[in-house]
């Protein structure tokens, strides 16, 4: 008998942890979570990927009975946890599927010691990624910094080495320890707000969502993923980032799809995925201070006013607010939307973009630390493989480029409903009549724009040049 240790895999099928526990002992497998305040209450704590959580868990809970299994849901610290519910089961070792994160690094190698020489069985699995960190690599085996060189790399071992997708683990009906009652998310996280996004929960809905965007957006992903008014995005990323799915089933329907650009800018997208990961393992300082250590040097003014601003979709650019509004009201953003407030806040707003990796990872609801982290770093020129300091994001032709005809920026920013479609990425240049027809008056019902766009370019480049100017290299070669 074994204990499979459910943490970010909350699903049965193509579960590769659980499927070598099950195949081990016969079916004779311990579902267990534990609920572990280092992680709940951490600096990147969030109600509502929490509640996402709650509600994925008791998804899982409810299939295990079909199995005449529950899940043994325990909540302190995961190694004394593991021993008690080994001592009550008599489950002769542990499994489970590897995390990446530097906490998690640390955690596991230090359980896996403890329960070895106690005498118990421990094994962890690759799940959670395609590769793993050392299987896509250099030649002389150094990790990659740039994503292109990786994703080639990627690609060419998936040829090698094509993805399988385990179908349903036989788990056979054993009596089981007692499981404490699967919390509210009071009880977890005392300050929650009462109300918060809702994100469809369990592996069937996410199974189903798989297939509705393999039938459906899927095709013409390459041009719809950039349309932030269109529905063209998988809006997988909160099941992948519980393990809701694996990244092997999104990979296989991908491959199983008609091929053509779609599918393959969307592997594309789960390639970033894995880049992500392997990058914040081999240089965990990252997730702390600027990849490239220089950039720690930029004197961000970081003015608490606009940062407010910026958080509660008030800056006067209606693409930026209407992302921070969709922000607030789901507890997701559109890809493109969160290139656009992340270049915003830091170039045009000249503010740490750690306070902006905070505040996603405190709202979203697929918020990944190593993604999230990625995400910033690019956007703020500080990480790796990043988008250039010296290429910032216009606010506004970005959003008459991906939201041409406003729908995006009506459907979250109502007081603009009726603006003029020419007006509608700039509503301040309205005339008054024009504002009063439209039923929007700048300054009143709606604000007019908190900084100007060129001014704050020309403060950007200055501050980012200011950081490198004493090293070696010049700004530009950090591209």
């Amino acid at each position: 008998m074994y204990i499979h240790w459910f943490r970010r895999d909350l699903r049965l099928r193509d579960n590769t942890a659980l499927m070598a526990a099950a195949t081990a002992a016969g079916g004779a497998v311990v579902p267990v979570f534990i609920f572990d305040d280092a992680i709940l209450r951490g600096r990147f704590a969030s109600p509502a990927r929490t509640q996402f959580l709650l509600d994925c868990l008791a998804a899982l809970d409810a299939e295990l009975r079909t199995f005449g299994l529950h899940l043994v849901v325990r909540r302190g610290d995961p190694l004394r946890t593991l021993f008690d519910v080994l001592r009550e089961s008599g489950a002769s070792g542990v499994t489970w599927n590897r995390d990446y994160t530097p906490y998690a690094v640390r955690r596991d190698t230090a359980i896996k010691q403890a329960l070895r020489e106690a005498g118990y069985e421990a094994h962890s699995f690759k799940d959670t990624v395609i590769f793993e960190m050392k299987e896509v690599a250099t030649a002389d085996g150094r990790p990659y910094t740039v994503y292109t060189p990786y994703a080639k790399r990627w690609r060419s071992r998936l040829a090698a080495e094509p993805v399988t997708v385990q179908d349903m683990p036989r788990l056979a009906t054993i009596p089981l320890p007692v499981s404490e009652p699967l919390p509210h998310l009071t009880d977890l996280l005392p300050d929650a707000p009462a109300t918060l996004p809702r994100f469809p929960a369990g592996e069937a809905v996410a199974l189903e969502a798989l297939e509705r965007f393999v039938r459906g957006p899927l095709a013409s992903y390459a041009q719809g993923r950039d349309l932030m008014a269109v529905a063209g995005t998988s809006r997988l990323s909160p099941y992948l980032r519980l393990g809701v799915l694996s990244p092997r089933q999104c990979v296989a329907a991908a491959l199983a799809a008609p091929p053509g650009p779609g599918p393959e800018s969307w592997i594309g997208e789960l390639i970033w995925r894995d880049f992500y990961v392997q990058v914040l393992y081999h240089f965990p300082h990252a997730l702390r201070g600027s990849f490239k250590p220089a950039y720690n040097r930029i004197d961000w003014p970081n003015d608490p006013v606009l940062f407010a601003a910026w958080q509660q979709g008030l800056t006067g650019y209606p693409i930026v607010d209407a992302a921070m509004r969709q922000l607030q009201r789901e507890g997701w953003m559109h890809n493109r939307a969160r290139m656009i407030v992340a270049s915003f806040l830091t170039k045009d707003l000249l503010i740490d973009w750690r306070w902006g990796e905070r505040h996603f990872m405190h709202l979203l609801i697929d918020g990944d630390p190593a993604a999230n982290n990625g995400g910033w770093q690019w956007a703020a020129g500080t990480g790796t493989d990043a988008q250039p300091f010296f290429r910032i994001f216009n606010p506004v032709s970005q959003g008459q480029k991906f939201d041409p005809e406003g729908a995006y920026v009506r459907r979250y920013v109502p007081e603009l409903v009726n603006v003029p479609t020419r007006y509608i990425h700039e509503p301040h240049k309205m005339s008054l009549a024009e504002q009063r027809k439209a039923g929007v008056l700048i300054g009143r019902d709606y604000p007019a724009p908190i900084v100007d766009h060129a001014t704050q370019r020309t403060k950007a480049l200055e501050l980012y040049r200011a950081a490198t100017r004493h090293n070696d290299s010049s700004a530009e070669q950090y591209a």
